[in-house]
């Protein structure tokens, strides 16, 4: 099955997702300043959450404001296009960025790829996020398949 299969025209992609703690929205070129706050001060716990592992994201070293507002345009560009979805996980109550979601196709099937992170000062916020959005795909998604990266056990 091809991802244009599971995403057709006629699918109306979710616009987001609300929880107590947090809520996801589309991620933009608005979120650019938060965004960066909020993985820059994280790199290291970014790096070390389960699925990170291997990617080269985020950059050790760090990264420009203005790279970052590349990188989110070509997130932006992606959702609108519907071939991947890039969603900020934003504090509640407030407006701080504090995590990300990635939703991509698989390269080898029809499975859906999630990632996610939550800044290292709300890592508390990793399972539930986790569980959210495990929910929200499950209802709200047409995925037959979903490979979300396993997440630690509570303490």
């Amino acid at each position: 099955m091809l991802w244009s299969e599971l995403i057709t025209d006629d699918f109306v992609v979710p616009m987001g997702l609300s929880a107590e703690r947090f809520r996801l929205e589309p991620l933009g070129p608005q979120h650019n300043e938060r965004d960066h706050a909020a993985w820059t001060s994280s790199i290291e716990h970014v790096r070390s959450t389960p699925g990170f592992e291997d990617w080269d994201w985020p950059p050790a070293e760090g990264m420009s404001l203005e790279r970052n507002l590349a990188d989110l345009r070509r997130h932006a560009d992606h959702f609108a296009r519907r071939v991947g979805f890039t969603y900020s996980v934003i504090e509640v109550p407030g407006d701080d960025v504090i995590g990300c979601v990635y939703i991509y196709p698989a390269r080898d099937d029809a499975a859906v790829r999630v990632h996610s992170w939550v800044r290292a000062d709300r890592a508390d916020l990793d399972r539930p996020l986790y569980e959210a959005v495990s929910a929200w795909l499950a209802t709200d998604w047409p995925f037959p398949e979903v490979r979300y990266a396993p997440r630690p056990r509570l303490n």
